[in-house]
């Protein structure tokens, strides 16, 4: 499966090489560029984060592998905090005591869990306008209550057992209930809650950043046991060179499903910019939360549960399992599309037509 996929991203990245060289004809080619170009926001959020892994672990571990061992979850676990590009990876296999489940934190559980914590919350709540934070926090609560779905699918392809998924994600499951408590007592507070750590994880980025490059143009060492700012850029840069491939292959699949996805919207009550959302969300969570303020109540709600799980899934995501572990991108693609697929289902079926 891992090798059909990447021979579809390689096709898409000739497929939008071509129409570049054609003058972008076809709309190919400007997806391409647009992947390359995403290389410096990329590096701007995971560098700093990928440099600081090893130090974040040592330090966080004296307190957080012991905690994790007493209740029988492997410490790797604590790694799923994070968004999977933004130092959630790296903090999982440094703290993994079992490397499976380690690679399963970071790819699966960061991409969802931590994901939806350090970016998803934080950025569509700072984006959205203020009378659609009601309906995009129910959505949040809604997603929360189906992430075991995808974090269940994805752990069972990523080769662990049904009470391993369960278990090892018991921190997960009590952190997302107080989550959804949070934003359905207190949403005002968790509001500027969110808006406060995401701006501390800038900051941890920017300083892990400052300091990789001090290290890298001086030759001094300032903080002992970082990752070096360059190995870091191969990463980023190995995400890059899936995206010349995903972003073509993506906008691919949104021009053919455009016109099904519409004609469903219309049979569960979803208007076009919510089943628009819906496909652009799968990409990046930024465009489709642009797009809010042209979606109805309905939809507005379906979209924010679905990006919990599915957010950013064919492009950075994708481009950085290819650059990590390959052989989860299966897990990291089925675990985020039944996580979402749970969440929109969730929302249709306790929903009535009008929200």
């Amino acid at each position: 499966m891992n090798r059909i996929l990447m021979l579809i991203m390689a096709a898409g990245a000739v497929v939008g090489g071509i129409d570049r060289i054609r003058g972008n004809r076809w709309g190919y080619g400007a997806k391409f560029e647009e992947g390359f170009q995403l290389l410096g926001s990329t590096a701007l959020s995971m560098a700093g984060m990928i440099c600081l892994a090893p130090v974040l672990a040592d330090v966080l571990g004296k307190v957080v592998i012991p905690l994790y061992r007493m209740i029988g979850v492997d410490p790797g676990m604590f790694g799923s905090l994070l968004a999977i590009d933004m130092g959630g990876y790296q903090l999982a296999k440094e703290l993994a005591s079992d490397a499976e489940i380690g690679s399963y934190a970071g790819i699966v559980a960061a991409s969802i869990f931590g994901c939806t914590v350090v970016f998803t919350i934080p950025v569509g709540m700072g984006m959205i306008r203020e009378e659609d934070r009601s309906c995009f926090a129910r959505g949040i609560m809604l997603g929360l209550v189906t992430i075991p779905a995808g974090l269940t699918v994805g752990g069972l392809l990523a080769g662990l057992s049904v009470s391993d998924c369960i278990w090892q994600n018991l921190p997960v499951f009590v952190l997302a209930l107080l989550l959804m408590l949070g934003l359905w007592k207190i949403p005002g507070r968790m509001i500027r809650g969110f808006c406060v750590f995401a701006k501390g994880i800038r900051l941890v980025i920017t300083i892990g950043l400052v300091l990789g490059a001090v290290e890298y143009l001086c030759g001094y060492h300032p903080v002992k046991g970082m990752t070096p700012l360059t190995e870091a850029m191969e990463v980023v840069s190995a995400i890059g060179i899936v995206m010349l491939g995903s972003l073509p292959v993506t906008e691919f699949l949104q021009r053919r499903l455009r016109k099904p996805f519409q004609m469903l919207g219309q049979r569960v009550g979803i208007n076009s910019a919510g089943m628009t959302g819906l496909l652009v969300g799968a990409v990046s969570a930024i465009p489709a939360l642009s797009m809010y303020r042209e979606m109805d109540e309905r939809s507005k709600v379906v979209n924010a549960a679905f990006l919990v799980s599915a957010a950013s899934m064919m492009a950075a995501h994708v481009g950085f399992t290819f650059s990590t572990e390959p052989q989860l991108l299966g897990a990291l693609i089925g675990g985020k599309i039944s996580g979402g697929a749970a969440a929109v289902a969730a929302v249709l079926l306790l929903q009535q037509r009008k929200i």
